[in-house]
């Protein structure tokens, strides 16, 4: 079986793809490709692609994998009927009940200012020890 993914090369920490068909056995660095239909450099979002040939290894059955076939959807190509997305899996919390979210909310009232009383203010004065 065939597949359309992505070769990575160019140095490091500065990544492009090349977009090939190759087995889908193989390792995507085995060197062993069947078609170069594109390139892609994610730093500059530059892409160049062989519609025509994409297409025709497409409808022959190769698989894209789900970056390329996002890729090629973004471009303009259409997708096989046999094709299915992949489905993203969202994570669940495992004590939801405890996240901070989902506590309820306290209703904050403000205080009201009090109305202000005059009460004496008593003053407490220490005499100093006297030693006899």
């Amino acid at each position: 079986m065939l597949a359309i993914r992505m070769q990575r090369n160019g140095r490091s920490h500065y990544p492009t793809y090349r977009i090939v068909v190759q087995e889908s056995q193989r390792h995507p660095l085995s060197g062993r490709i069947v078609a170069l239909v594109g390139n892609y450099n994610p730093a500059t979002k530059a892409l160049t692609l062989d519609k025509e040939a994409v297409k025709k290894y497409l409808n022959n059955g190769a698989q894209p994998s789900s970056r390329v076939a996002f890729i090629l959807k973004k471009n303009g190509i259409k997708m096989p009927k046999w094709y299915k997305e992949t489905t993203v899996k969202k994570a669940a919390a495992k004590h939801a009940d405890k996240l901070r979210k989902n506590q309820p909310k306290e209703d904050i009232v403000p205080e009201a200012p009090e109305e202000a009383t005059e009460t004496p203010v008593e003053t407490v004065t220490e005499e100093p020890a006297v030693k006899e």
